[in-house]
């Protein structure tokens, strides 16, 4: 009798240990693109190619030539090193990097990790200096159904949107007249040192003043950040027009976005939680929102993006949309390991349920 009391036990013991194992191996190799979001994922990819063909094509239209040196990929979103739009240093492989449209997958995961839905608003601040990340962005609300309230500024650092005649807002009027992406910007900035071009030569000041006010676009040119910053607010909460802003999407190192306090370098690149809330007269957009519990998707760090996400550094050729480990992990924590889980749970109380009945039944009085 207790001798086939253990055999059943034993049995049972190792059927919790296959199941353990069951649920490692699913968790594993969970399928990626199972679902409405890896759907999304991979045509925010998609949209973003179509994006870059589009700017390749109009580029060549204005006669300003890719350069294969800088972009070997023939993205056409890479500008120059320098011109009297340049704002700062920068990175031509991080430029380049962005350029991939895996990074509109990303954005896409990242939004859904926030809670963003379909039919939300999310506010945008973007530099020049990325308008890769800008297009990645606006593919991944397109194809999310959100609406993104963008405030962008036309400074940008080297090998950004930094050509006359092929700036952000030359690139965005091509993507519209290739109908991709409808609407603009709410709101345009000159950028660069205090976000009104300081550190810009005065005739790339001078320029990128009157290319904003010939825009028609609503301009932004405050004294200091404090102002600064509560205008961007505003002009945020306008447009929101009462409806809740369900995450801020910071594209750069625009000072009015990111502040002035030296913390801001420690931020995590990706999806932040969380008040992050130096003192007052350091703070900016970013820390705003998050003070007013709005997550921040915080596109800076971009090596350190790749590092967190997974993706690649500098690749040549392009990957094919769909390729990325992320692909696979991005459903990972909110679907499978939960629902495996306490289906192992379930199972592994079963099992203790069972065991105890066939002690009672078997050994007791």
């Amino acid at each position: 009798m207790k001798r086939n009391l253990l055999s059943s036990t034993e049995a049972l013991i190792y059927a919790a240990g296959v199941a353990g194992l069951l649920l490692l191996l699913a968790v594993s190799f969970w399928p990626a693109l199972e679902g409405q979001l890896g759907r999304d994922m991979v045509d925010a990819a998609r949209l973003m190619e179509r994006s870059e063909a589009a700017l390749r094509d109009c580029r060549a239209g204005k006669g300003i030539p890719v350069d294969t040196a800088a972009d070997p990929n023939g993205t056409g979103v890479i500008g120059s090193e320098t011109s009297p739009m340049t704002t700062s240093l920068g990175n031509p492989a991080a430029k380049r990097t962005t350029a991939n449209p895996d990074f509109a997958a990303l954005l896409v995961s990242l939004l859904d990790a926030a809670g963003v839905r379909r039919g939300d608003t999310v506010a945008v601040g973007a530099s020049g200096s990325f308008p890769a990340l800008i297009i990645a962005t606006l593919s991944a609300a397109r194809v999310m159904g959100v609406e993104p309230l963008v405030i962008c500024s036309l400074g940008a650092s080297e090998w950004g949107a930094n050509i006359p005649g092929f700036d952000w807002l030359d690139m965005q009027d091509c993507l519209r007249r290739a109908g991709l992406f409808a609407g603009g910007p709410i709101a345009l900035a000159v950028g660069g040192e205090d976000d009104v071009g300081r550190d810009l030569v005065p005739a790339g000041r001078d320029f990128l003043r009157a290319r904003i006010i010939a825009s028609g676009h609503r301009f932004v040119e405050k004294p200091g950040l404090r102002e600064d910053v509560e205008e961007r607010l505003a002009i945020y909460a306008a447009a929101a027009a009462g409806r809740p802003v369900k995450a801020f999407v910071n594209i750069g190192g625009s000072s009015a976005n990111i502040g002035t306090n030296a913390g801001v370098l420690k931020l995590r690149p990706g999806l932040l939680r969380g008040p992050l809330v130096p003192p007052p007269d350091g703070r900016g957009v970013l820390q705003e929102m998050a003070a007013r519990g709005v997550p921040i998707i915080h596109l800076l760090n971009i090596r350190g993006l790749c590092e967190r996400y997974g993706l690649l550094w500098d690749p040549r050729p392009l990957p094919a949309p769909g390729q990325a480990g992320f692909y696979r992990r991005s459903r990972e924590p909110e679907r499978a390991v939960t629902w495996f889980s306490a289906a192992y749970v379930l199972f592994v109380a079963a099992v203790l349920a069972f065991r105890d009945r066939s002690f009672l039944r078997k050994d007791g009085p």
